[in-house]
């Protein structure tokens, strides 16, 4: 117990010690924090269908026909219409054989990593992936190699280094839009290394699945390269505005996920209402109003972007709703999260180890439901406090 309050105590003092807050309203363009309203900056709600009607009708009416819960694990007795409705849409939607409904985004990297590979496979991982791919990649005992952040050349020469002794599987996995960045994967380049080298081509697309390309599937959309992915993973809790996460892709590897993903076979399925909704959410972002959304969102951080370089602050140019303002310390990031929180203002300061020493940030997510007046304050509000933090 002593040994558990020094380590609190250290993290106090670097500044590193994470408390939660509680939100006591819907994830809409605002919250309610405190008994104040403030304006959120911080969810991945990012097309606002947490709170569409059409989302929380669909989960009402699967709650009040199925039950709260799904009563155990798919292989038990808890695989239900709903689960094989939706992945019969996801598998659609993505342009592939089959998918596979996981619990999480990040039961579902560990789950499918350690399910399709083993001792003898090999993996190439950008540096930047999400702790969920890093885990995976480290319960699948395929050795891993890790590659420069977005760098397709140095991923090509490391390539060309393990191939004179290549054995088993090879595997190519990278976020498709990194979380804390906010930049998209070189996805074209990837391919053509996938296709020389007879490698397989996994995109975790969390952050991209709703928001980018034509139709809302994500960045391999965006990028032109969609049907080149092998394995697609994405998540219903961030633009599909409610939980858990799926992989789509070819029917064997589908069928050996249900027979070896461990976080998959051990795991009590998603609540019926889950399911239900995420497939309206679906059918919305794959109509006109889904069009409709995406253009506000792009046009909601271009509003946003602009009114932070107005005011001096440097932020990077791409397509994706997550827009970090770097700061550097924990110390100073923290005191302008809390004083735009004081403005009301709901951004959250990321330190270490979410990102590296020195990289701290605020990292400001747009909705499409954000009005314009609301972000153009926001904006002005995250300058005073990034300076006021730097003085």
């Amino acid at each position: 117990m002593t040994d558990w309050q020094d380590q609190l105590n250290s993290l106090e003092e670097m500044g590193l010690l994470r408390r939660l807050r509680t939100v006591t309203s819907a994830q809409g363009s605002h919250v309610e924090i405190d008994g104040r309203r403030v304006l959120l900056l911080c969810s991945n709600n990012y097309l606002g269908l947490a709170t569409h009607p059409q989302v929380i009708e669909a989960a009402r009416g699967a709650t009040a026909r199925f039950g709260a819960g799904s009563g155990g694990s798919r292989l038990i007795s808890g695989s239900m219409s709903c689960h094989r409705q939706l992945e019969e849409a996801l598998a659609a939607f993505k342009g592939s054989e089959r998918a596979l409904l996981f619990n999480s985004g990040y039961a579902a990297n560990s789950g499918i990593l350690q399910g399709l590979f083993e001792d003898g496979d090999l993996i190439f991982s950008d540096a930047l992936n999400h702790a969920s791919i890093i885990d995976g990649c480290r319960l699948s005992k395929a050795r891993t190699v890790v590659y420069p952040h977005g760098d397709a050349a140095a991923l090509a020469a490391l390539m060309a280094l393990e191939a004179p002794r290549r054995s088993g599987r090879w595997l190519i996995v990278s976020d498709g839009v990194f979380s804390m960045d906010g930049d998209l994967a070189p996805l074209p380049e990837l391919v053509r290394l996938k296709e020389r080298y007879d490698a397989l081509l996994m995109v975790d697309d969390a952050h991209g699945t709703g928001v980018l390309g034509a139709g809302g599937r994500g960045s391999g959309e965006q990028l032109g390269c969609l049907e080149d992915i092998d394995l697609h993973m994405g998540t219903l809790g961030k633009a599909l505005g409610g939980a858990g996460a799926y992989l789509a892709g070819p029917a064997a590897a589908i069928e050996l996920l249900i027979n070896r993903a461990r976080s998959f076979i051990f795991s009590t399925s998603l609540p019926p209402g889950v399911p239900a909704a995420a497939l309206a959410a679906l059918e919305i972002v794959a109509g006109e109003e889904g069009a409709h959304l995406r253009q506000r969102l792009a046009e909601n951080r271009t509003r946003f972007v602009a009114g932070l370089r107005q005011g001096g602050l440097t932020v990077a140019e791409h397509p994706s709703p997550i827009v970090p303002i770097i700061t550097g310390e924990p110390e100073p990031t923290m005191a302008a999260s809390d004083r735009l929180l004081a403005e009301g203002y709901f951004v959250q300061g990321i330190r270490p180890p979410t990102v590296p020493d020195g990289r701290c940030r605020l990292r400001a997510t747009l909705m499409a439901v954000h009005q314009r007046a609301d972000l153009d304050g926001a904006a002005q509000a995250v300058v005073r406090a990034v300076r006021g933090a730097d003085r």
